[in-house]
């Protein structure tokens, strides 16, 4: 069984913590490991499991990488998708990037909370050989409320002990229905979880959704093969209809079964989701940081740098990051990614980006920033180093304040300690590395006309970014 890790969220409603540069699924949101490294984790003293194959954003690849890493071995591959299309096709590259046909997919997204792992694991063992007989299997959660914020899937016929027949998939209902549904003790939560045959997913695949079984295949035929990533043919991948599996599947395949799940599962789509997940004061209140709450309840307060009080709230959500502090109703909290996208026509970065930048060799702060310059915190990981570059607008200085700095300009190399400096001119080829064993930490005073992130000309890069 090889587990399908699908990392292509953005996680708008949980802004400003999760952004389309650095979603949700890699946020330590619940525990100490991010959302990605949860999905593997709960996987752990599963029988004759394989690697996991990851499939991401082509933006987000070291991410992945760095967070599979430190949790499994190699993983198996991690695909990048030059653009989303949703469930149905990044499945099928899964599918095909399956060595043996037979192999089952295990097909978990990644921004799931499930706390009671046992009763998860007993349901994968189910779902595994029901797919070793060829069913497209998917996992229905027990409803605990009448939610109108999940889709539905209605069983029918019992087919094995504890699993059914799908009856039919249903949208998001109004909240009347969907009482109707919970009473009837007959529909589920849809999970978006699935264990199928990589073979029987693609048969499938290609008698209901002919198109999208085509430029998938083309487009990982033609893939580029680079250590642990899958790059696709993005020109291919580009033309291929998006859908989801229960669209393009589930909903026209008669070999559908499902399998009911009672695990605790919450797929953290909001604060207020978060806020039922984490754990509370004797006031209702899920605090992290540094928080005065007086006469607060009910609330979900946040803080990553800064002091945060409140005083009278009852039933809010306030959020303080780096740059930006968000504050709504518990129950007004779908509608934060209505600030997104007032941001997104504004064309304010903090609807992508963070003041934090995380890359491949390590990460970066932006601590000021004014018309002509800005001021970095750097750090580079032990080993690592910066692409050959040049910028034609900016200079820069850099003064290294721990570790040890490999600085090359113009072909010249020049070995900085702590508390020295140089400088970068304008134009001037240029290259840092850390060859120490311990992290690089250096501040940069950029200056110039423009100082955009877009101003770098690489003349090699080791992460292959051109």
């Amino acid at each position: 069984m090889i587990p399908v890790i699908l990392s292509g969220g953005s996680g708008t409603r949980l802004w400003p913590m999760s952004r389309s540069s650095f979603p949700k699924q890699f946020l330590p949101l619940v525990s100490e490991h991010t959302m990605v490294q949860e999905t593997v984790l709960r996987l752990k003293g599963l029988d004759s499991l394989q690697a996991p194959i990851g499939i991401c954003n082509k933006e987000h690849r070291f991410l992945m990488a760095e967070q599979l890493h430190k949790v499994c071995s190699v993983p198996k591959k991690i695909i990048l998708e030059p653009v989303g299309r949703n469930t149905a096709p990044a499945v099928a590259l899964a599918a095909l990037a399956a060595e043996n046909p037979d192999d089952i997919l295990l097909v978990l997204p990644a921004d799931h909370v499930i706390t009671d792992v046992p009763a998860f694991q007993v349901a994968v063992n189910k779902a595994e050989s029901l797919a070793e007989k060829g069913f497209l299997v998917t996992f229905g959660i027990v409803p605990t409320e009448a939610q109108t914020g999940y889709g539905y899937i209605k069983r029918a016929t019992e087919t094995d002990a504890g699993a059914y027949q799908v009856g039919e998939f249903v949208e998001k209902p109004n909240a009347k229905i969907a009482q109707q549904y919970v009473d009837s003790g007959e529909y589920y939560w849809n999970s978006g979880m699935f264990a199928f045959k990589a073979s029987r997913y693609l048969e499938e695949l290609e008698k209901f959704a002919p198109a999208i079984y085509k430029s998938c295949k083309i487009a990982f035929e033609n893939a580029e093969v680079d250590e642990d990533f899958i790059r696709l043919d993005q020109c291919e991948f580009m033309q291929c209809p998006s859908d989801s599996i229960d669209y393009a599947v589930m909903e026209n395949t008669d070999a559908a079964v499902v399998i009911p799940l009672d695990a605790n599962w919450n797929d953290v789509g909001s604060w207020s989701a978060l806020w039922e997940v984490a754990d509370k004061d004797t006031s209702n209140n899920a605090v992290t940081g540094d928080v005065i709450a007086v006469d607060t309840e009910n609330s979900f307060i946040h803080s990553a740098n800064k002091l945060v009080a409140t005083v009278g709230l009852n039933g809010y959500v306030v959020i303080e990051t780096d740059d930006a502090v968000m504050v709504a109703p518990k129950d007004r909290v779908q509608d934060v990614k209505a600030v997104v996208t007032e941001l997104k026509a504004k064309q304010r970065c903090e609807a992508d980006v963070h003041r934090k930048g995380y890359r491949p060799w390590g990460h970066y702060d932006t601590v000021d920033l004014g018309e002509r310059h800005k001021t970095k915190r750097i750090v580079v990981s032990p080993g690592e180093k910066l692409s050959e570059q040049k910028h034609h607008h900016r200079a820069e200085h850099w003064v290294v304040v721990k570790g040890t700095a490999l600085v090359t300009k113009d072909g010249e190399t020049t070995l900085l300690t702590e508390n020295q400096s140089t400088y970068i001119p304008l134009g001037v080829i240029h290259r840092l590395e850390n060859p120490g064993v311990i992290p690089l930490e250096m501040i940069e005073v950029q200056s110039g006309s423009y100082l955009g992130e877009d101003d770098i000309v690489r003349f090699d890069d080791q992460y292959g970014r051109t």
